[in-house]
């Protein structure tokens, strides 16, 4: 019996070791590194490439707002309304955050063709001069995260003479300000040029005295 036991805890012995000894290199020792490369040479993106305005946090670069008024610039729609909330609704925790996923509605969903009806009529309704077909795709569909603050350059195109009577800039400044916040494909062959909403909004507010 004594023998039969001792050969069972040998032969538990070994797998018990290496457990342990992946536990403490990918669960404790890799993170250390990691988060310590992180901080010592990407502390800004490795923090949420948070964006501070007067020492106050208005944002992430990463994480898509939803803007209401005529003189921003209009983002994705989102599944998750982006930081539509109110205080009343942190109080009684309604609001518990953002989280982010997609509707994930089949393009036959009787409720994903209304919300984008809609979204196209609202559109128009402040673009009178843009028709329908000239409204770029991703301009009425979610991204895949229901966060991204990003719009094609097509998107931040057709915005921009509304933009022009909203906000008072010329078109030469608003197209700057789109310029400045739009980034190329990756290594100019991978993915495709994306301008970051989050940005140029900002910028309108600060060139408009909003912030």
């Amino acid at each position: 019996m004594k023998t039969k036991i001792k050969t069972c805890l040998n032969g538990i012995k070994k797998p018990l070791l290496i457990t342990l000894i992946l536990f403490i290199i990918c669960g404790l020792i890799y993170p250390l590194i990691m988060t310590g490369i992180s901080q010592l040479f990407f502390p800004y993106q490795a923090n949420g490439s948070l964006i501070e305005v007067d020492g106050k946090v208005v944002g992430s670069e990463l994480i898509g707002q939803d803007f209401t008024e005529d003189y921003y610039m209009k983002c994705r729609p989102s599944a998750i309304d982006y930081n539509t909330y109110t205080e009343e609704q942190i109080d009684s925790g309604e609001y518990t955050g953002v989280s982010s996923g997609s509707d994930n509605l089949a393009p036959t969903n009787p409720e994903l063709v209304e919300r984008v009806e809609n979204d196209i009529n609202e559109f128009l309704k402040k673009n009178p001069n843009i028709s329908k077909e000239d409204i770029p795709t991703d301009l009425m569909t979610a991204s895949g995260s229901g966060l991204d603050p990003h719009i094609s350059p097509e998107s931040a195109q057709v915005q921009l003479d509304a933009l022009v009577i909203a906000t008072g800039l010329s078109l030469e400044t608003l197209s700057e300000i789109v310029e400045n916040n739009t980034v190329g494909k990756g290594f100019g062959i991978f993915g495709e040029s994306t301008v970051n909403v989050f940005g140029v909004n900002l910028e309108i507010a600060k060139l408009m005295g909003k912030i």
